[in-house]
């Protein structure tokens, strides 16, 4: 790919984000009924590829719990309202009122409460209890204060979720979490990230991680471009990382990790372009928001929109269109992408005449750039 010269000091790679390419249909054609979504990562095989965001607006307890019957994945945020405190209704519910001058000191005064191990037993228990699939989530910061009472605790899947998460972290004041000896211990598999570059992926990869989110400041609630002026174009960074996971298993003889986007994702049309790139299933946030039973209540956040020193995200109003199951797998009563995701998948597979997943990522893409109206 060429570079384009900012100036005579500085050149810059060409990058595209989802609404700068289009899919193709080919020769084949397929009856919708007939096309397999399903995801497999470890031991687990999950009927749609998506995770819920370990996020406060979007799973609780008992959406993880939704998810899992729904046929996908819930990751609960073990840094959340849920382990801060016994009940948290009444503070979502404040949150969801809050005027916006007045949402992120409200929200730092909030998440202020320590997190208490005994309520990630519990929460993790109660989700395991229905007979679902388990996973939680925690920050790279966090990870080595509470890994251990979250594994005793019983989880299938351990997430390490943050703005980026890096394989050589350094630092002078504090002992960095060792990524590769951490993920060689856990007898769990272990997904990480975000991650938006071939280099960078590539050495999660190495550090023996299950899956690597990739995304980068593209979320609805993230601020991120605006307050540190970092972005990744989705499509790109999908690709790169897709590159080096094929490059990964030839060095390492095989071994597949699987590539999680994470952000960016509005609509089913960005879900399938994500598919498209390289993505084996994909991680949502707001766009499980907006179901009528998010624990959010029409309104969404990530954990950079309380950060005690610089905050980089917002809580912003997504409102609500239909319940959890309407918005995975319809039916639909809007035309725009927001309901009815999996249906728009399988719909879009079968036009192009791809039968799972896998032969999806092979799918012709062109650049054709467009504004959304």
């Amino acid at each position: 790919m060429s570079d384009i010269e900012i100036g005579r000091s500085k050149r810059a790679r060409r990058v595209y984000a989802f609404d700068d390419i289009a899919i193709v249909p080919s020769r084949r054609t397929r009856d919708p009924r007939d096309v397999s979504i399903s995801w497999t990562i470890d031991a687990y095989t999950f009927q749609i590829p998506v995770l819920a965001a370990p996020m406060d607006s979007v799973v609780s307890p008992a959406t993880a719990i939704a998810m899992g019957q729904l046929g996908g994945l819930g990751v609960l945020d073990l840094e959340g309202l849920w382990t801060r405190y016994d009940d948290p209704t009444s503070l979502l519910a404040e949150i969801a009122t809050l005027a916006p001058e007045d949402a992120t000191a409200r929200m730092q005064q909030i998440y202020s409460e320590p997190i208490k191990p005994e309520l990630m037993r519990d929460r993790l228990a109660e989700i395991r209890a229905a007979g679902v699939p388990v996973a939680g989530a925690l920050s790279p910061q966090r990870t080595q204060e509470f890994y251990e009472t979250v594994v005793a605790a019983g989880v299938d899947m351990f997430v390490i979720r943050g703005t980026t998460v890096s394989a050589e972290h350094v630092s002078k004041s504090t002992e960095p979490l060792n990524l590769k000896k951490f993920i060689y211990e856990l007898d769990v598999p272990v997904i990480v990230g975000g991650a938006a570059t071939y280099t960078a992926a590539l050495h999660l990869m190495r550090t023996g991680a299950a899956g690597v989110l990739v995304g980068f400041g593209g979320g609805a609630a993230s601020t991120t471009r605006a307050s540190l002026g970092i972005h990744a174009p989705m499509a790109t960074a999908l690709a790169d990382v897709a590159g080096a996971r094929r490059d990964y298993m030839d060095e390492s003889g095989g071994r597949y990790v699987h590539v999680i986007a994470d952000g960016g994702l509005g609509t089913s049309g960005d879900i399938v372009k994500a598919i498209s790139v390289g993505a084996d299933a994909v991680m949502l946030g707001s766009t499980l928001a907006r179901a009528t039973d998010a624990p959010g209540g029409g309104y969404h956040w990530g954990a950079e929109a309380h950060h005690s020193e610089l905050p980089r995200g917002n809580r912003v109003h997504v409102g609500t269109l239909a319940p959890l199951a309407e918005i995975l797998n319809g039916p639909s009563s809007v035309a725009d992408g927001r309901v009815n995701l999996m249906g728009a998948l399988r719909r879009s597979m079968a036009t192009t005449g791809y039968s799972d997943l896998k032969e999806f990522q092979r799918v012709e893409v062109v650049v054709a750039p467009y504004l959304r109206s």
